[in-house]
C-alpha cells in the first residue's frame, strides 16, 4: 500500500509538498494496519480550479513514467523531459524531487530521486524489513561525487545482493538505476519496479474515456468479469439490466447495454443512444475492478465528473470496505463534490484525515496541506466550513461578482 508521496519543483509546485496516507491511531474508521502502520485506503484532494489538484496526481504519474521508461524512451533525447515550476526563472536550474513510501509484502520501501534538465542528480532506496524500524540503505547515488573523486554509487552494505556492476554500467546519466535494475531483472529490486507497473494509473474526465471504454469492453470477455460489470451497472440505477456482447475477433467487442423496456428489455447502442453519464460510469468500471483485483493505487481526476454524488460516495465506500476491497486497493482522487464532507449522506463518506486541500498563492505556486492542519473540530460541519472558505481551497469570488463584472464591461462597450 502507498504510505506517502512527496515532490518539489514540478508543474505548479515550487516548494516541497507531501501527501500522506498515514492516519493517527484510532482517529480514522477506515484505516488498515499494514506492518503496524495505520494506512487509509482513500485520500481526497479539494481545491479551487487551477489550484494544483490535478498536478498532485500528474506528479505521481510522471514519477511512474520515469521509473518505467527512463532507460528506453530517454535514450533518444538529451537530458530529462521534466516539467519544473514555470513561473520562476531560477526553478529551471534547481532539481525536481520525487519520492514514494510504499509497503510491499513484509517490507517498506522509501525510494526517490532528484532530476535536473540534464541528468539524475541523486537517487536512493531505503528499506525497512519485516516491520522493523531499522533503516537499511540499499543504494545511494550522487552525480556530483565523481567530481570529488568519489564513486557515484554507494552500496553501504550487502543488503542489496546480486550483480550490481552491470546495472550501474547500463544506467545512463539521464536514466534511473531502478529502471535499469528492472530491465536487467536484479531480483531484489523487481518487486518495487513491478509496483510502478501495476500502480498509479490515472483516470481523468478527458480524452482517455475512449481508451477506457475499449479496455472495459475487452475485459467483458474475461470469465466472471461480465457478471460484475452488469451488477455495478445495475446498482448505479441507470436502468441497465444487462450487457450484450458481439465478439468481433481482433476488433474491439461491440457492446450494447440492455435497459428495462415498456414491454420487454431493449438493448441500446453505446455509440449513439446512451447518455454521457452512463458511458462515463461504464468506462470507469474497468480501471475500478482492475485496481480492486490487484490491490493497486488508482488515481482519479475529477471523480465527480458526470457521476451523481450518491454514486461517487458509493465508490469511496467501496474502497473503504474491507470485504469488497480485501487486497487493500487505494483510491486517490480530486473533486469538487463537497457533499462527501457532509452529513447529508447516511454516513459521511470521508473523515477529516482523508481530506487534503490545494491552494494557489499570489506567486502562482500551489500548496498542498491536510484538512487537519487548520484545526477542524470533530463535530464541525466540514461542508459548510469548506464552502465558507474557512479551510482555504475555494475561489475568492464576491457574491454577485461575475454579474457586476459583466455589467461593468458591457457599460464600457456601450460608451
Amino acid at each position: 500500500m502507498l504510505v506517502g508521496f512527496r515532490a518539489a519543483n514540478v508543474l505548479s509546485f515550487r516548494e516541497e509538498f507531501e501527501l500522506s496516507l498515514l492516519t493517527p491511531e484510532g482517529s480514522d474508521r477506515t484505516a488498515r494496519s499494514v506492518q503496524g502502520l495505520p494506512i487509509s485506503p482513500v485520500a481526497a484532494i479539494f481545491g479551487a480550479n487551477a489550484s494544483g489538484k490535478t498536478n498532485v496526481l500528474n506528479a505521481m504519474c510522471w514519477m511512474r513514467h520515469a521509473v518505467l521508461d527512463s532507460v528506453a524512451d530517454w535514450a533518444r533525447i538529451a537530458g530529462v523531459p521534466r516539467r519544473s515550476f514555470a513561473l520562476e526563472r531560477e526553478a529551471s536550474g534547481d532539481a525536481s524531487l520525487f519520492e514514494v513510501d510504499v509497503v510491499l509484502g513484509e517490507d517498506r520501501y522509501v525510494y526517490g530521486f532528484e532530476m535536473s534538465d540534464v541528468r539524475v542528480e541523486t537517487e536512493w532506496l531505503h528499506v525497512y524489513r519485516q516491520g522493523s524500524r531499522r533503516r537499511q540503505v540499499w543504494f545511494e547515488r550522487d552525480a556530483e561525487r565523481p567530481e570529488r573523486g568519489e564513486a557515484e554509487y554507494r552500496f553501504p552494505s550487502e543488503w542489496l545482493k546480486g550483480a550490481k556492476r552491470p546495472v550501474v554500467d547500463y544506467t545512463r546519466p539521464n536514466a534511473l538505476f531502478l529502471t535499469a535494475a528492472g530491465s536487467l531483472q536484479l531480483k531484489q529490486l523487481t518487486p518495487l519496479h513491478d509496483w510502478f507497473k501495476r500502480n498509479l494509473w490515472l483516470v481523468g474526465p478527458g480524452d482517455d474515456l475512449r481508451d477506457r471504454d475499449a479496455s472495459t469492453r475487452w475485459k467483458l470477455l474475461r470469465p466472471g468479469f461480465r457478471d460484475r460489470i452488469e451488477g455495478l451497472l445495475a446498482v448505479a440505477d441507470l436502468g441497465v439490466i444487462g450487457v450484450e456482447i458481439a465478439d468481433r475477433g481482433e476488433e474491439t467487442p461491440e457492446v450494447s447495454l440492455v435497459h428495462h423496456g415498456k414491454e420487454e428489455p431493449v438493448p441500446l447502442d453505446m455509440g449513439h443512444e446512451e447518455s454521457y453519464g452512463t458511458l462515463a460510469w461504464f468506462a470507469f468500471l474497468g480501471p475500478l475492478l482492475e485496481a480492486l483485483d490487484g490491490g493497486a493505487v488508482l488515481l482519479v481526476d475529477e471523480l465527480d465528473s458526470s457521476l451523481h454524488p450518491l454514486l461517487v460516495a458509493e465508490v469511496v465506500r467501496l474502497f473503504e470496505d474491507p470485504v469488497a476491497n480485501p487486497r487493500g486497493a487505494q483510491l486517490l482522487f480530486t473533486g469538487h463534490d463537497v457533499t462527501l464532507l457532509s452529513k447529508a449522506h447516511v454516513e459521511r463518506p470521508l473523515d477529516r484525515e482523508q481530506v487534503w486541500i490545494t491552494e494557489k498563492r499570489k506567486t502562482g505556486e500551489s500548496e498542498l496541506y491536510p484538512l487537519t492542519s487548520v484545526g477542524v473540530r470533530a463535530d464541525e460541519s466540514l461542508e459548510r466550513g469548506y464552502l465558507r472558505g474557512r479551510y482555504g481551497g475555494v475561489p475568492h469570488i464576491g457574491l454577485g461578482g461575475m454579474a457586476v463584472e459583466i455589467e461593468r464591461r458591457s457599460a464600457g462597450v456601450r460608451t
